[in-house]
C-alpha cells in the first residue's frame, strides 16, 4: 500500500494564485501561544492560536532568509536574500511580533498564517529565490541551493509589495507569502534603505494546508513536571493530538524515534493520554512486517512522491523504514509503561485493545505490538545461533544511516552500531520475555506466537554476552597519550592526556565496519545502556571515567558532553567527526538528558560496588554542572563549542558557515529535562 513506501522524490509542477485580502484574527482567536527565542543568527518566534500554528524564522548575515514553517502538512514559505558586500551587517530587528492571520485564496478558500514586521540593517537587499511548499522541499533549497523552475512561483510586483503564490500540486489550497517594504522602497528585483541605513519590511506567510489539532500545556503535563516556562512552551508548540512534532523548523512532523525516547523520558512527567497518543502514533504507522517508520511525507511532499512513484497526486502519507534502531526500541520503550508505572498498568488492557489510528483491520494496539516483537525475535535469531559480527543487525543495504547519528558520517563508515546490537537487540529481546509473561499478549497471539516469543529470554543472554566485547577498543597507554595530545594541538585546546591516568584505555566502538573492525572513536552511546540495562561494574567505570575526564581525553567539556571524541582514531576518521559535523564533538541535548537519566538510575543499585557508585556519582555532577551551564540551550537540537578565555564556550550551531547543517530552534526530546531533573541540589529543572 502507498503509506508504507519509503521514497525520496524531487520537488516538481507548481501553479500560481491571485492575491485576496487579509483578515487579522480576533483578540479571542489569537489568545494561545506566543514566545521567542534567539540563537546565533537566527531569531526565533514561535505563534499558536486557534486554527494557526507557525514558527518564523529569520536569519541575519550576509545571506538574510525568512522562514516560516507550518506544522500543518509539514509546509513553508521562504524567502532568500543576498546583501552585497559593504551594504550592511544584514541583522534583523522584529518591530512588531507575528499575529495569527486568515486570507481567502482565489477560490474562496481559506489560507493561514502570521503577519509581522521587521527591519534589515542592509542599504540594498537581493531577492535571491523565494520557495513555497513542502518544508522538505524548503529544507533542500538551503542545503543545495537549487529548486526546479517547475516549483517556483511566478513574482508579482505592485509597487512595494512583492508576493508569490501558488496551489498544491493536487489542486488543493497551497501557499502564499507577500511582502512589503514599509521603510525604504523597492525596484523590480531588490529592497533599498531609508536614509537611516535600513529596511522594513511587513510579511505574511500563509498556507492552506490542514491545521493539527493542538495538545496545550495543561493537557500533557502533570504536576510532577519541572516549571521551566521555555521547556513547556516548547513541548506546547510541538504536541497535537494526531502526533508530537520532532522539532522546528527543520522537522515539523512526526518522527519515530524522537517521539518513542520522548515519550520514555517524559513519561514521570506526562499525563497518561498524553504517552498513549505518543505511543499510538508509533503504533499507527508500523509496516506491514512490524519494522517501526521513522520519518513521513505528508502534505505536497507525500505528492512529490507518489508523482515519482506511480505518477498520481496522491496525498496518502508515504512512511520510510530504513532505520533499524527504532524497530528495537518500541518494546523497550512500551514496556516500562505497561509494567512498570502504575498508571500503565491500570490502563494496559484498554490500550492494547484500542485502535492504533489506523483502519480496523490493522489495528489494535496490542495486535500491532504482537507483530513487531515478531519482527525482533526473527531478527535478533541469526547472532544469538551464531555470535558472530556478520550476524548483527546491520544497516540496511545501500544506506549510510540507520540510527539516530542519520547523517553520512555519523557511524564513521561503520555497518554494525554499537546502540542497536549492545544494547538495544537486548533489552528489546527482555521486553518481549516480560510483556509475553504479563499475559497482556494473550488475546492477540497467533497459534505460533508463544513458541517463537518464547525464545527470547535465552537470545537476550547470548546478545548480551557476546555482542559487546566485539565493540571493545583497547588503547595501550603510550598511543593513547600521545593521540589525545596530537588531537588537542590540531584543535588548538589544552592537552588533557594526564586526565588518562596509568593503564590502557578502554572503551566501546561507535560502530564496526564491513569487516568487523571497531571504529576506535568514543561515544555517549553508553547512555542507552544505563538507560535500558544493567552494565556491570567495569562497564560502568569505564562509563563514569569517559565523563570525568575532560576532552580530548574524554567527552566533558564546559559547554557540554560532546557526542563522539575521536581522539584515539585515524585522521580520515577525526576528520569526519569536526564540532561542525551534525554528529561530531558536538552537544546534543537529548543525549545529556538520556545519561543524566541512565546515570541516575544505576547509581540507585544495591549491587554495585561502593567505588563504582560513587565515580557514577561523580560523573552525574560533572555532567548536571554543564547540563545547568547550558540552560538557555536546553530546549535547542544541539550546539557546537569554541574554546576561548581559557574555557569552552557553547555556540549556536548553523552559525558558522562551515556547519554541517542548522539546529532546530525547539527539539521534541529536548523538552525531556521537565521529567529529568537533578537530584544532586535544587537549583536544577528551574
Amino acid at each position: 500500500m502507498p503509506r508504507f513506501l519509503h521514497l525520496f522524490a524531487p520537488v516538481a509542477f507548481a501553479l500560481s494564485l491571485l492575491m485576496a485580502p487579509m483578515e487579522v484574527a480576533s483578540a479571542a482567536e489569537t489568545a494561545g501561544l506566543s514566545y521567542g527565542v534567539a540563537e546565533g543568527r537566527n531569531i526565533n518566534q514561535f505563534v499558536r492560536a486557534g486554527d494557526v500554528a507557525a514558527h518564523l524564522v529569520l536569519r541575519a548575515g550576509a545571506d538574510p532568509r525568512v522562514i516560516v514553517a507550518f506544522p500543518a502538512g509539514n509546509s513553508g514559505v521562504g524567502l532568500w536574500l543576498d546583501v552585497p558586500q559593504g551594504q550592511g551587517s544584514g541583522d534583523w530587528t522584529l518591530t512588531a511580533p507575528p499575529t495569527p492571520v486568515t486570507e481567502n485564496d482565489a477560490q474562496g478558500r481559506p489560507l493561514r498564517g502570521i503577519t509581522f514586521e521587521a527591519r534589515l540593517a542592509a542599504g540594498s537587499v537581493g531577492i535571491r529565490q523565494a520557495v513555497l511548499s513542502s518544508t522538505r522541499v524548503l529544507r533542500d533549497y538551503d542545503a543545495l541551493h537549487t529548486v526546479p523552475d517547475s516549483i517556483s512561483p511566478d513574482l508579482l510586483r505592485d509597487g512595494g509589495r512583492f508576493s508569490w503564490a501558488r496551489d498544491r500540486l493536487d489542486g488543493k489550497p497551497g501557499y502564499r507569502l507577500s511582502v512589503e517594504v514599509v521603510h525604504g522602497q523597492a525596484t523590480d528585483t531588490a529592497l533599498l534603505a531609508a536614509p537611516d541605513g535600513s529596511i522594513g519590511l511587513r510579511i505574511t506567510a500563509l498556507t492552506g494546508e490542514t491545521p493539527l489539532t493542538p495538545l496545550p500545556a495543561e493537557a500533557l503535563l502533570n504536576d510532577r513536571a519541572a516549571p521551566d516556562t521555555a521547556a513547556r512552551d516548547t513541548l506546547a508548540f510541538l504536541s497535537y493530538q494526531e502526533k508530537l512534532l520532532a522539532g522546528s523548523w527543520r522537522f515539523d512532523t512526526y518522527f519515530g524515534r524522537d517521539t518513542m525516547m520522548s515519550v520514555m523520558l517524559l513519561m514521570p512527567a506526562l499525563r497518561a493520554e498524553a504517552v498513549e497518543a505518543g505511543l499510538r502514533s508509533v503504533f499507527a504507522r508500523l509496516s506491514l512486517i512490524g519494522e517501526v517508520a521513522h520519518e513521513e511525507d505528508v502534505g505536497e511532499f507525500a505528492i512529490l512522491d507518489h508523482l515519482k512513484r506511480e505518477a498520481t497526486a496522491s496525498d496518502e502519507p508515504v512512511y520510510d523504514y530504513k532505520m533499524i534502531d527504532s524497530d528495537f526500541m518500541l518494546s523497550v520503550v512500551t514496556r516500562p509503561w505497561l509494567l512498570d508505572d502504575p498508571r500503565g498498568r491500570a490502563r494496559a488492557g484498554a490500550f492494547l485493545a484500542s485502535g492504533d489510528g489506523r483502519d480496523a483491520q490493522v489495528g489494535p494496539v496490542g495486535r500491532d505490538l504482537v507483530q513487531n516483537l515478531r519482527y525482533v525475535v526473527l531478527h535478533a535469531a541469526a547472532f544469538a545461533r551464531e555470535p558472530r559480527y556478520s550476524n548483527m543487525i546491520r544497516l540496511k543495504h545501500g544506506l549510510p544511516v540507520g540510527q539516530w547519528r542519520d547523517s553520512a558520517a555519523g557511524l564513521g563508515g561503520g555497518l554494525y552500531a554499537y546502540d542497536v546490537n549492545a544494547i538495544l537487540v537486548p533489552a528489546a529481546l527482555d521486553a518481549c520475555t516480560a510483556l509475553l509473561k504479563s499475559g497482556l499478549l494473550d488475546p492477540y497471539l497467533d497459534p505460533g506466537d508463544r513458541p517463537l516469543l518464547s525464545r527470547a529470554a535465552g537470545m537476550a543472554a547470548v546478545w548480551r554476552a557476546k555482542a559487546p566485547p566485539l565493540f571493545t577498543v583497547t588503547v595501550p597507554e603510550r598511543r593513547a597519550k600521545a593521540a589525545v595530545g596530537a588531537y588537542a594541538r590540531d584543535l588548538g585546546v589544552p592537552d588533557t592526556a594526564a586526565a588518562l591516568g596509568r593503564g590502557a584505555v578502554r572503551f566501546h566502538a561507535l560502530s564496526l565496519t564491513r569487516t568487523g573492525d571497531p571504529v576506535p572513536v568514543m561515544h555517549s552511546d553508553e547512555g542507552y545502556g544505563l538507560l535500558f540495562g544493567r552494565p556491570d561494574a567495569r562497564t560502568l567505570d569505564q562509563v563514569a571515567a569517559s565523563l570525568l575526564r575532560p576532552f580530548p581525553a574524554g567527552l566533558m567539556t564546559d559547554a557540554g558532553m560532546v557526542v563522539a571524541n575521536p581522539a584515539f582514531a585515524p585522521a580520515d576518521v577525526q576528520a569526519r567527526f569536526t564540532r561542525s559535523a551534525y554528529h561530531g564533538s558536538v552537544v546534543w541535548s537529548w543525549q545529556q538528558a538520556m545519561m543524566a537519566a541512565g546515570l541516575d538510575r544505576q547509581a540507585r543499585r544495591s549491587d554495585l560496588p561502593a567505588g563504582t557508585r560513587r565515580r557514577l556519582r561523580q560523573a552525574q555532577a560533572a555532567l548536571w554542572q554543564a547540563i545547568d551551564a547550558t540552560r538557555s540551550l536546553r530546549n535547542s537540537e544541539l550546539w557546537s563549542w569554541s574554546y576561548q578565555d581559557g574555557r569552552y564556550q557553547p555556540v549556536a550551531f548553523g552559525a558558522s558557515g562551515g556547519d554541517a547543517d542548522e539546529a532546530n530552534a525547539a527539539q521534541l526530546w529536548s523538552t525531556v529535562y521537565l521529567a529529568v531533573r537533578s537530584p544532586l541540589g535544587p537549583h536544577s529543572g528551574r
